[in-house]
């Protein structure tokens, strides 16, 4: 069985207050077969209790950012 491990709740709160709700940010990169295109940006519409960004990408896709497996940066 895997186990599995979720941030703290400090490092869930830094990247709460890092993406807050609004802040536009682009794809760097995202481990899923359903991912928009890298260089896609969006907007953040929340941080999950896993610490990841919730995104409204520009295309109409809403994959989550999966913090410590996908990567976006502010723009």
């Amino acid at each position: 069985m895997i186990e599995m491990k979720f941030p703290s709740r400090e490092i869930v709160e830094r990247v709460r207050r890092e993406y807050p709700t609004g802040t536009r940010v682009e794809l760097i990169r995202m481990d899923d077969p359903q991912a928009p295109p890298t260089g896609t940006r969006g907007t953040v519409t929340g941080v999950d209790d896993t610490a990841s960004i919730m995104v409204r990408w520009d295309n109409g896709n809403g994959l989550h950012v999966v913090y410590g497996e996908d990567e976006c940066r502010k723009l």
